[in-house]
């Protein structure tokens, strides 16, 4: 049973720098002000790596990954 991991921006710390939606625009876009917009919250197996990766690389540690239900 494999369980599904979940995107999450706390929106109080993010900056809007936008790293994340250029290391992730599979999932991630930016509003018009530059902060980002989850596309879908579900991360697929095959870009796992690419969302932990966004996750280490915000400069405001304001995106991050949760564990999902089975």
């Amino acid at each position: 049973m494999t369980r599904t991991r979940s995107l999450r921006i706390d929106r109080i710390t993010c900056t809007g720098q936008g790293l994340c939606a250029e290391l992730l625009p599979e999932l991630i876009d930016l509003d018009e002000w530059g902060y980002p917009v989850l596309k879908d919250r579900a991360v697929p197996d095959h870009l796992r790596t690419h969302a932990r990766r966004a996750v280490a690389a915000c400069p405001r540690l304001a995106l991050h990954t949760d564990r999902g239900r089975p």
